[in-house]
């Protein structure tokens, strides 16, 4: 997807009705089926609701994937995105109602299955969660098991379940050894088992594909610490307090030092 696109109201009635209109072109004089057009229509309006997401204009997303469900209330993929803007808006009721329409629809969808397994794990449904995240995972057809695996080895740890969690975390990494949320993850359990070594490894594993977060810094310091290289500790120090001063980390290392 290109970059982000400033769209102000009127060009995007322009942009639905063009885009609408043709849709009803090709179906005058292709004779296809109003049910085919509808259908057509509503994929219009889940692209641009994706599109206004990306660009975190979340009313106007939710009114044009609200849009889409109108067109075709079949539409799996325009429920699936409404409930993850649910979750962004905090309207977790109607975000797991959108989830379990669009899983209905379409049992066998891996991004569905993903999603609602997440969001189960992190709302107290952890049973379900993991059933539906190593269901995904298992999928040879899958082609993004990895994060599913994540998502779940997310789950366990949240349950303190560290050994559970690490497998899952290594299976993902097997499959694809680039992804940030898996080594970020492998850099905190490997702290917390004591081996430095390995920490150290995955936080700079982690650096070639992404940014700092204030947990990445914090572990990053005191596993320097550890293995006594004072200077690269306080290096990691001075950037948790220079770029997330008002982080919990950041709050934790000054209360340490006074």
């Amino acid at each position: 997807m290109s970059g982000p696109l400033e769209m102000n109201p009127p060009v995007f009635r322009i942009l639905v009705c063009c885009a609408v209109l043709s849709l009803g072109a090709c179906s005058w004089f292709g004779g296809e089926s109003p049910e085919r057009d509808s259908k057509r229509t509503s994929e219009t309006y889940y692209q641009l609701g994706i599109r206004y997401m990306d660009l975190n204009k979340l009313e106007e997303a939710r009114e044009n994937l609200e849009r889409a469900i109108d067109e075709d209330s079949d539409n799996a993929k325009a429920h699936n995105a409404l409930a993850f803007l649910y979750e962004k808006l905090r309207q977790y009721d109607e975000a797991e109602d959108e989830y379990e329409t669009a899983l209905n629809i379409n049992p066998d969808d891996f991004g569905t299955q993903n999603n609602l397994g997440r969001f189960r794990c992190e709302h107290e449904q952890v049973g379900k969660g993991l059933a539906l995240l190593v269901k995904a995972a298992d999928n040879p057809l899958n082609d993004r098991q990895w994060l599913a695996l994540t998502n779940a080895g997310r789950c366990e740890m949240a349950q303190g379940h560290m050994a559970e969690a690490e497998a899952f975390f290594r299976k993902a990494l097997d499959l694809n050894n680039s992804y940030a949320p898996a080594l970020a993850a492998m850099q905190k359990i490997s702290y917390q088992k004591n081996d430095l070594w390995p920490a150290k490894a995955f936080l700079a594993r982690y650096l070639s594909v992404a940014q700092h977060t204030p947990e990445t810094l914090f572990i990053g310091y005191y596993t320097e610490r550890a293995l006594g290289n004072r200077a690269s500790a306080e290096e990691y120090r001075t950037l948790l307090l220079e770029k997330f001063p008002n982080s919990s980390e950041a709050k934790k290392i000054r209360s340490a030092q006074k």
